[in-house]
């Protein structure tokens, strides 16, 4: 399984230079029969569902749960995961709270050990309260799953 992290705040023109970017790549993830994971959410999560479904590599989706039932996701992220669910081959339920920080965190933490491989869209900068991009590209490594990072020319974060 091949996860997909990264920043929260990138602008349209910067998702838009990954998905073509991450078309290319997962497509060879696509020939060894392997699958893509994101957690559901706007921005770059669909942009990887995107670039996998043009890939042709099976994706699976994470939406968060509270006692077993799919917790209630806020917009935007709510009109993604529904794009998301349709890109995908397979949905997983979490339990987590998808409004609590550290509860992503630890979400995400759970996802990354059950993969081969990690893809990060950072542009190097430290994790913030924010963006833990950071954090899970060192927390990865620290468990043994190869990281890649992205960051292609031109790429840039949104005005906060």
């Amino acid at each position: 399984m091949i996860a997909v992290v990264g920043h929260p705040d990138l602008t349209a023109p910067t998702l838009a230079l990954l998905e073509e970017e991450l078309r290319s790549r997962l497509a060879g993830f696509a020939q060894a029969r392997r699958a893509g994971l994101v957690r559901a959410g706007k921005g770059l999560p669909v942009v990887v569902g995107r670039a996998a479904r043009a890939a042709g590599l099976a994706l699976v989706t994470v939406l968060p749960s509270h006692n077993g039932v799919p917790a209630h996701l806020t917009e935007p992220d709510r009109k993604a995961a529904g794009e998301l669910l349709l890109l995908s081959e397979q949905v997983r339920l979490l339990e987590y709270d998808p409004g609590d920080r550290g509860a992503c965190m630890t979400a995400d933490e759970s996802l990354l050990r059950g993969c081969t491989r990690v893809l990060a869209v950072w542009d190097g900068s430290p994790s913030t309260g924010r963006d833990a991009t950071a954090h899970l590209v060192a927390y990865a490594r620290s468990h043994g799953v190869d990281v890649e990072v992205l960051w292609p020319r031109g790429a840039r974060h949104r005005a906060c």
